[in-house]
């Protein structure tokens, strides 16, 4: 079904001959009038931009701003050359998603601005309910072809001292722990040097995006930036002192600028998501609204599904990634006939699985260390060459573990560790889709684990932008759909590029198993919900059932067994692993919800919810008359009253209801669970008592 579409525009333009003679404020509301976008030019031709909410300032004169490598001066000295406004009412419709429509709804107003020197700069603002955004455009000028960006200098000006979610503006990773702080608290280098991370570099009080806040009103602001597109990433340096946040783009010790454009060209958007709610943060649909419509059409070939695979054996030390080969002095992997007998990714193993997948209600299978090159994937200076894609190990067949996994009605779910030397996978992208086409495989995980080669690249500079988004297009050439590990952020480029499924980018179950620092504490998900989540889908990883960990005696799940339940609802990802160890869910009731849940939305709504407190979303299974609901607290018990008015009247629905039992907790009785079933009308109440790190889930399956 093609996407409903409505297009109002109404356009306004006004000729201005200098910043002088404009009236001081221009500006643009949002459809309901909550949100107003103001801009003028202040005394010396710079521009300035405000926000307020019902008439409130919430966000005050903030400049606008660059600085260029080229002798320029674009943001001096300017005037108001035109402006005008627009309406635009539409709806698009997800191939895949939280929801089946998005309504796009907003006003925008586009102020094109001149110096001196008749050189233009165009700024567009968009006006949400749910959020404002702006963005840079950079039209041709005489005499240069492109610019080299030095700095970006978009200011947010806070009003209050905000109590913030916030992690630091790390340029290579951003798996960190959230901290909570006011804003005027926020120091990023002293919160870095107390993780268990290698540092990189991370720029004095830098924090990464999303980062969102909350007021002494309960206003709630998010600030992230949309369609990130051959450019850097943004990260934003906080003045403690004057409560602003200004934009610092992630660079490279290769070149002397952080982006280099060819003119003409568009920046990313910068976009606050604004909400009364935390609850509404979840909801809002700014940042995927803010990209371009679908580049590839239908994406029938990519099944939205939940998955098992070879991965957390490794990390609980039961295998290994490598065989055991060695490489000749010629730079080629040779079996030595000595295996070290710990390797994963057997094919014996695999059809395991396969099996186990296929018994259940799975539709895939991720294999890790099917690959040669596992021997000397990290802590090498040199890993450029190391991995070859297409190469299995020995003790892997991979066209018949292809051809079994077909005929259980599972498919096989590549994985493409880079080790961070992203030029050795660009080589055989080609090669290396067209073995997953040949193979009926539609989803690989792609790994960049270390530094990156060329050395001075950053995950996320604008060089690595431009890798991740040739592997995507590639990909979709090849009908390949990416879920990225160590990646770029998600900025809503799934709209545009949906084989762009999931993404890591946080710290996720892995650092249960080996993180010294004792693993994500009980208010990591509860935090993550509102701030990571409101970038994009997670490859999360959850399902953990063996909470003890018991080849790990130093670590444990710091959650309850409801609680992984609830993280198939609660964390969104069109693809969701069952992660644990096949012979850890036998026997096990509470497997029966992993076998039932959904992965595929005709529609979400969060319930309720306090940043890194708790929260309770529900989800309607696409293609289903089929409910999923989803609860987690933090390290506090407390009671969370259900209604069921989003169920639909008239309807009885069969219930199975997962909860933390009475004496249940993360720390000393984590899988105390209890299951009840009953039946729910839309009228239905309940109260589910949440135990500390615990959570709940629950089907609700109509009665036909």
């Amino acid at each position: 079904m093609k996407p409903s579409q409505i297009l109002i525009m109404i356009f306004m333009c006004c000729a201005i001959a200098c910043h002088n003679s404009i009236e001081k404020d221009i500006n643009i509301s949002s459809p309901n009038q909550s949100n107003t976008i103001h801009f003028e030019l202040n005394d010396k031709g710079q521009p300035l931009y405000w926000v307020s909410r019902y008439g409130e300032t919430i966000i005050d004169k903030s400049g606008l701003d660059f600085e260029f490598l080229e002798d320029i001066q674009l943001f001096e000295d300017l005037s108001v050359k035109s402006f005008g406004t627009a309406n635009f009412e539409k709806s698009w419709e997800m191939p895949w998603g939280e929801q089946r429509e998005v309504k796009d709804v907003y006003n925008e107003l586009k102020v094109k601005l001149v110096n001196p020197k008749n050189q233009e700069i165009i700024l567009h603002f968009r006006a949400y309910d749910d959020g404002v955004a702006l963005r840079y455009e950079f039209p041709e000028i005489e005499g240069l072809d492109s610019l080299s960006i030095a700095e970006e200098r978009t200011e947010f000006q806070l009003t209050e001292d905000y109590t913030t979610w916030w992690i630091p503006g790390d340029w290579d990773i951003y798996e960190h722990l959230y901290n909570t702080t006011k804003l005027s608290d926020i120091n990023a280098l002293q919160y870095a040097n107390h993780s268990n991370l290698a540092q990189t570099y991370i720029p004095e009080n830098a924090v990464n995006t999303p980062v969102t806040m909350r007021s002494q009103d309960g206003l709630h602001l998010s600030f992230h930036e949309a369609n990130l597109t051959d450019y850097a990433g943004m990260t934003l340096k906080v003045d403690t002192t004057s409560l602003k946040l200004t934009s610092n783009l992630v660079g490279s010790e290769r070149t002397k600028y952080k982006v280099k454009r060819e003119l003409p060209f568009k920046t990313p958007w910068r976009s606050i998501q604004i909400a009364d709610e935390a609850k509404d943060l979840i909801d809002s649909r700014l940042i995927v609204n803010l990209n371009e419509p679908n580049k590839l059409g239908d994406v029938e070939w990519f099944t939205p599904q939940k998955y098992v695979g070879i991965w957390w054996e490794m990390h609980v030390d039961k295998a290994t990634w490598d065989y055991g080969m060695t490489m000749n002095d010629k730079g080629q992997w040779e079996d030595t006939g000595q295996a070290h007998g710990r390797h994963g990714a057997t094919t014996e193993n695999t059809l395991r699985y396969i099996d186990f997948a296929a018994a259940n209600n799975i539709k895939g299978v991720l294999v890790e260390g099917w690959n040669t090159g596992w021997e000397r994937w990290i802590g090498f200076e040199d890993r450029e060459g190391v991995f070859d894609f297409v190469t299995p190990y020995p003790d892997y067949d991979i066209k018949a573990l292809s051809e079994y996994a077909k005929s259980k009605g599972v498919e096989i779910i590549m994985h493409h560790e880079t080790s961070a030397a992203p030029r050795t996978y660009e080589k055989q992208l080609d090669s290396a889709f067209q073995l997953m086409n040949d193979m009926g495989m539609h989803v690989v995980k792609t790994g960049y684990v270390g530094k990156l080669i060329p050395k001075g690249e950053y995950h996320h500079g604008q060089w690595m932008v431009n890798h991740y988004r040739k592997v995507l297009e590639t990909a979709a050439k090849y009908k390949v759909a990416i879920n990225a590990h160590e990646p770029i952020k998600a900025t809503g480029i799934r709209r545009t590029y949906p084989n762009a499924v999931s993404r890591e980018g946080l710290r996720g179950q892995e650092f249960n198993a080996w993180a010294s620092d004792g693993g994500n504490p009980p208010e990591h998900l509860p935090i993550v919900a509102f701030t990571r989540m409101l970038a994009g889908p997670i490859d999360f990883t959850p399902g953990v059932f063996d909470i003890a960990l018991p080849t790990k005696p130093n670590n444990q799940i710091n959650t309850t067994l409801a609680q992984q339940l609830a993280l198939y609802v609660v964390i969104y990802s069109p693809i969701q692993m069952a992660c644990d160890l096949p012979e850890n869910y036998e026997n096990q009731p509470a497997f029966q919800f992993i076998r039932d849940v959904g992965v595929d939305w005709e529609q979400s709504i969060t319930l309720n919810g306090e940043v890194g407190d708790y929260v309770t979303i529900a989800r309607q299974e696409r293609e289903t008359d089929n409910w999923f609901v989803g609860g987690i607290t933090d390290e506090n018990e407390r009671t969370i009253d259900l209604k069921f008015d989003f169920l639909e009247e008239g309807k009885t629905y069969k219930a199975v209801i997962y909860k933390d039992a009475k004496d249940a907790h993360y720390k000393d009785n984590p899988t105390a669970i209890d299951i009840q079933d009953m039946e729910i009308q839309k009228d239905t109440a309940l109260s589910i008592d949440l135990k500390p790190g615990g959570g709940f889930a629950i089907s609700l399956m109509a009665v036909k």
